[in-house]
């Protein structure tokens, strides 16, 4: 299998699981100005990252679907929730954290994609970035008493680690969110984190 991301994308959450179920997997590292040359497009017709490549040729694109599929081909690694209702729930953190919580960031990563002028993007980042302190509330809610998402470590969790990592690059107020700190805080000590990270120079 191979690996297409960008350095501390959300690509980084694929990279994390593949550590984590610790069978020998290849990374390609996929320059900005490369997502929307021909060769990546065939890729990944998005010009976007993750995408995942099989041995034959076989390409998987969208974050939801890679994840989903790793946790099927590798039950061992136990990503996936333990039957139909823990499989829903770790979908549904993913589905918040894919559906509702990341397009927020886009506007913070290139307003100028959204409106013209810089005093409106201004507006624009400052605006999604107080909108995002709602959203990282309900996370910390959530971790109250349990060290992963959904009570047990689950493909969730990275896409989770990102966007904590993008909100404190961005200046997202996680002020008085002890849980999510915890969680922070366990996630770069675990060994599979430090290794993907390590990996993409972060």
């Amino acid at each position: 299998m191979k690996l297409y991301y960008l350095p501390g994308a959300c690509s980084l959450s694929d990279h994390i699981v593949l550590d984590w179920i610790g069978l020998p997997y290849e990374t390609y590292r996929v320059a900005r100005e490369e997502l929307g040359s021909p060769e990546y497009l065939r890729i990944n017709p998005s010009g976007a990252v993750p995408a995942l490549q099989e041995p034959e040729g076989w390409v998987l694109t969208e974050n939801v679907a890679i994840l989903n599929y790793l946790a099927d081909k590798f039950p061992l690694a136990g990503l996936g929730g333990e039957g139909a209702r823990g499989r829903a729930e770790v979908n549904r953190w993913l589905a918040y954290l894919n559906s509702d919580l990341h397009p927020l960031f886009k506007p913070v990563f290139g307003a100028a994609r959204f409106i013209d002028g810089e005093a409106a993007q201004e507006q624009l980042r400052t605006k999604c970035i107080g909108r995002l302190r709602a959203y990282y509330e309900r996370l910390d809610a959530q971790l109250q008493g349990r060290d992963w998402l959904t009570g047990t470590r689950s493909f969730a969790d990275p896409y989770l680690f990102v966007v904590l990592r993008w909100a404190m690059g961005k200046g997202v107020d996680l002020s008085g969110l002890d849980n999510l700190a915890r969680f922070h805080q366990r996630m770069t000590a675990d060994a599979g984190v430090a290794s993907a990270m390590a990996q993409e120079g972060l």
